[in-house]
C-alpha cells in the first residue's frame, strides 16, 4: 500500500519551513485549497508554475454498459477534471518509476 500526502502533513511542512503555528499553516492549506476548488467552479484552469495544471474538460453523453448486468445507459454529459503535470515534476517523478 502506498502512502498519501495528507492536508495536515502539508500544514506540518509549512509550519516547518516558514515557521508559522500549526494551525496558521492550516488555514493556509485551506484558502489554497479553497482558491483552487472556487476557480475550478468558475470554470477556470488552474496553471500552478512548476507543478502543473489542473484543465476542465466537458465530456458529452455516451452510452455505458453495466459490466454486471451488460445492460445499456445513458451516461450523462458531466464536466471532469483532469491534471496535467509540468515538465519539472515529470522529470522529477519519472526515476521513481522507473
Amino acid at each position: 500500500m502506498s502512502k498519501s500526502l495528507t492536508r495536515a502533513a502539508i500544514a506540518e511542512a509549512i509550519k516547518k519551513s516558514v515557521g508559522i503555528s500549526f494551525a496558521g499553516a492550516d488555514r493556509m492549506v485551506d484558502a489554497i485549497i479553497e482558491e483552487i476548488a472556487a476557480a475550478l467552479e468558475r470554470g477556470e484552469n488552474v496553471k500552478i508554475a512548476g507543478f502543473g495544471t489542473f484543465l476542465l474538460n466537458d465530456k458529452g453523453p455516451r452510452v455505458g454498459r453495466n459490466p454486471k448486468t451488460g445492460k445499456e445507459a445513458v451516461v450523462a454529459a458531466r464536466r471532469v477534471v483532469t491534471f496535467n503535470p509540468s515538465a519539472i515534476l515529470r522529470a522529477r517523478v519519472a526515476p521513481v518509476l522507473d
